[in-house]
């Protein structure tokens, strides 16, 4: 985990640009506390589309049955999902 101080992006925003490319996300602090995370379009896209993919499944799966699920299944079953990079209905 790339952690660093939100100046840095001012600073060397080059250095940044080349970790985000090359190493992942980048977290930025302001002050000690997360402020805000830099990534690529790329890796952007690929979180963005993941999440997109699994509200389609889920809702592939509502439309076929009555089962209720409480916030804490459907969370837990999504982290484990985003965990593995594969789609699994709750």
């Amino acid at each position: 985990m790339n952690i660093r101080p939100v100046s840095d992006l001012r600073n060397h925003y080059s250095e940044i640009e080349d970790c985000v490319q090359n190493e992942g996300p980048v977290f930025l602090t302001k002050n000690g506390y997360g402020s805000m995370v830099v990534m690529s379009i790329e890796q952007f896209e690929h979180l963005n589309g993941s999440v997109e993919s699994l509200l389609d499944v889920a809702d592939a799966q509502a439309a076929t049955t009555n089962v209720l699920y409480t916030h804490e299944e459907v969370f837990d079953s999504l982290r484990k999902t985003l965990g593995t990079g594969h789609a699994e209905a709750v």
